[in-house]
């Protein structure tokens, strides 16, 4: 009998529907279309920074910030854990991936629906093609903005990306990575219908940088702002950028995401036009909540994964933040 080579760690294999069936199940319309495309092209001006509203001051939120709501789908472990909702939809480890990604969509038809423009992070390089359409902004995590795949992914996206710093801080990967992700890129894929293609892209303009500290510090203050606006324009970018409030630069509490805020809110107030916007963890209720038995006894609004700041102070925080770009001076170019 011939010694087994292949399939050795394989305990199962299950089709997974190809794109378009989720696309024809769970189709999206021409209003959220319409306000898809609006909202990227209102990401893009900001990333431009043409956009007026950042220089403005108004009495609305709308009329100053751009509001994107973060649902993001899957979860990068350094070990284990709930892998989000693509993975896990029913937070019991059976992995139902077929209906995670049906979950996905529907949730981001409905944001759109809901006239809420929507953001995830593109972790996988296979789901995106279930729901990234409906993106108007998508971002690239530490662990991968190294990742020659996902600079070659981000090339073929429609939405603008973040690439974020990579943990050990090094503000050039990622500056290197916004660089080739504006290239064009012949990759393997799948198709809309399933099948396995060789893609052709044209490069992706609208790539930026997010600072979200490094391992042992924050990179949000001045000094930090100006080394990676610097390191930006040097290599040909526009010097403009997001500040993450969490993970390092909060030195991962919770709490401290409202401090990162405040000090980024003054460096606005104070004439920065390096900053074009800030990313929260942010949930209806504060703190996080483990899964024991899977959806049952969880509580309504708290986070699962990473703890979030409470509905109450991201409010306050978002106040702190129209005031500041109020106070910028709008005669700086």
């Amino acid at each position: 009998m011939p010694t087994k080579i292949s399939d050795l760690h394989i305990a199962r294999e299950e089709p997974l529907p190809p794109p378009r069936e989720l696309h024809e199940d769970l189709p999206v319309g021409g209003d959220e279309t319409a306000l898809i495309a609006r909202s990227r092209r209102a990401v893009q001006e900001i990333l431009l920074g043409k956009d007026r509203r950042l220089r403005d001051w108004a009495p609305r939120v709308a009329d100053t910030l751009f509001l994107v709501m973060r649902v993001y789908f899957e979860k990068p472990r350094t070990r284990m854990g709930w892998k989000g909702l693509i993975y896990d939809p029913d937070l019991n480890g059976h992995g139902n991936i077929r209906e995670g990604l049906r979950h996905a969509r529907r949730i981001l038809l409905e944001c759109a629906r809901l006239r809420v423009p929507a953001a995830s992070e593109i972790l996988d390089l296979v789901t995106p093609q279930y729901y990234a359409e409906l993106l108007t902004w998508g971002a690239i995590g530490a662990r991968t903005t190294e990742s020659p795949l996902h600079r070659q992914m981000a090339s073929a996206l429609s939405a603008p990306v973040g690439f974020k710093n990579p943990t050990n801080g090094n503000i050039q990967t990622a500056v290197d990575a916004i660089l080739a992700a504006a290239q064009p890129h012949k990759f393997p894929s799948i198709s809309i219908d399933g099948r396995a293609v060789v893609v052709t892209t044209t490069g992706n303009p609208s790539c930026h940088l997010v600072l979200r500290g490094t391992g042992n510090a924050p990179n949000y203050d001045a000094a930090g702002i100006q080394k990676a606006a610097d390191a930006l324009a040097q290599a040909g970018l526009p010097p403009r950028l997001m500040v993450d409030c969490s993970h390092d630069n909060s030195g991962k509490d919770h709490r401290r995401q409202f401090v990162v805020a405040a000090q980024v809110a003054g460096q606005i107030a104070g004439g920065s036009q390096a900053i074009c916007g800030v990313m929260l963890e942010s949930h209806l209720v504060e703190g996080r909540q483990d899964i024991v038995s899977g959806r049952k006894g969880l509580r309504y609004g708290q986070s699962v994964t990473d703890a979030c700041m409470g509905w109450e102070t991201t409010v306050e925080v978002l106040e702190r933040l129209v005031k500041a770009v109020g106070r910028r001076s709008p005669h700086i170019p």
